[in-house]
């Protein structure tokens, strides 16, 4: 892959490493409680758990994976080399785990009243990727 000097002098764009068994175990119809259990710091796990709760109208249970994922995701990115801020590009898979969580907590967060949350995580994940933003909104 190149690499490319940041013209804007901000931050370079924060790639997680590839961790592809929760992922493969997720596309292979895994159950994705298993895999967080296997995989406890998996970011996908976590969001996909949040994702399933909240399509059966769980918010609550939606919002606590998905701010686990959230946070094992900024776990991450910490030891990546991520300072707090800087784009995480949507377009790398090992980030999308991350992406989600933070967007399945953004979307909780507005389904029980966490308005400033809601704003805090959806700005968060528009600064981080708009890909992601559009992608997942």
């Amino acid at each position: 892959m190149a690499t490319h000097e940041n013209l804007l002098g901000g931050p370079a764009p924060t790639h997680l490493p590839d961790d592809p068994e929760p992922r493969d175990l997720l596309a292979s119809g895994a159950a994705p409680a298993d895999v967080a259990a296997k995989y406890p710091s998996s970011s996908l796990a976590w969001a996909q758990l949040a994702d399933d709760a909240f399509e059966t109208g769980n918010t609550v249970a939606s919002y606590a994976y998905a701010r686990t994922g959230y946070h094992r995701g900024l776990d991450a990115l910490r030891r990546a080399g991520w300072k707090g801020h800087g784009p995480v590009p949507f377009e790398h898979e090992p980030n999308r785990g991350f992406l989600r969580a933070l967007h399945a907590l953004a979307r909780a967060a507005q389904a029980i009243g966490e308005s400033e949350e809601y704003e805090r995580c959806s700005t968060f994940l528009r600064d981080s990727s708009p890909t992601a933003a559009d992608t997942l909104g």
